[in-house]
């Protein structure tokens, strides 16, 4: 097995599957009372490929305590593989839910730049009743980060520095802080700050609010999903046939 495909099989094995709303609801309630540093990561295709040539990354990521499956290419690997993909559990979605759990409570934001930080921050605060403790764009060290852990005291962190920042800095928050949820959040605070907008429902319904994210962002996504993309595909049926090499050796 070549390397990449074994990078690959350990996150598909590390990936927990959501069945349905109940799981998901279980789920936010475990997150929402966590017993010690707990990192929360999302799976995409665009983190798959990634790992392919960055093995400091698969261990960062791989480390997570809760890795969920992000998207429509993951939900096509799954089926590729006879797995049933579960609920698509896409961060845009899901961590608005999470910060609505922690009502109340002490939460750190640190990512992106401003405006939009602070837009994101503000908007956060006043739809879910979240208390800022810390806002820090997401281009100091990491060590930075550890300092304001330590001094505030989040009960939530969420994470915007996209991949494969964030899950770094995740792994060295949860290796010495308390209890505290920490979430890689990818553009969650780009979208919530206004920086990017959510594709319409019914394409996001189809599993295409990359097509939208690429029309808005030629530029700066034309590598991740133009090239990307079909590569990550390729990829999908070259592991397939390992596995299933494997299996009949």
């Amino acid at each position: 097995m070549a390397e990449w495909q074994k990078r690959w099989h350990t996150l598909i094995d590390k990936l927990e599957r959501v069945a349905d709303d109940a799981a998901a609801q279980r789920l936010l309630e475990r997150l929402s009372a966590p017993q010690g540093a707990t990192v929360l990561g999302f799976v995409n295709a665009h983190a798959m490929n990634l790992v392919v040539r960055d093995g400091a990354y698969c261990q960062a990521l791989s480390a997570a305590d809760v890795l969920l499956r992000d998207g429509s290419g993951m939900a096509m690997l799954y089926r590729r593989l006879g797995l049933p993909p579960g609920l698509n559990m896409n961060g845009t979605d899901f961590i608005p839910r999470l910060m609505a759990a922690y009502r109340g409570r002490r939460v750190a934001f640190w990512g992106t730049r401003q405006p939009y930080l602070d837009q994101a921050v503000q908007r956060s605060a006043a739809l879910y009743g979240l208390l800022p403790v810390s806002v820090h764009d997401g281009f100091a060290s990491v060590e930075t980060y550890l300092q304001l852990a330590r001094q505030q005291q989040p009960e939530l962190i969420v994470l915007g520095m996209g991949m494969p920042r964030q899950e770094a800095v995740a792994a060295r928050l949860a290796a010495t802080g308390g209890p505290c949820l920490i979430v890689c959040g990818g553009a969650i605070l780009d979208f919530l700050g206004g920086k990017v907008s959510r594709a319409p429902q019914w394409l996001r319904r189809l599993g295409g609010e990359w097509v939208y994210r690429l029309l808005r962002e030629p530029k700066r996504l034309f590598m991740r999903y133009v090239l990307g993309n079909p590569l990550f595909l390729l990829r999908t049926l070259l592991y397939r046939r390992g596995q299933a090499a494997r299996r009949t050796v």
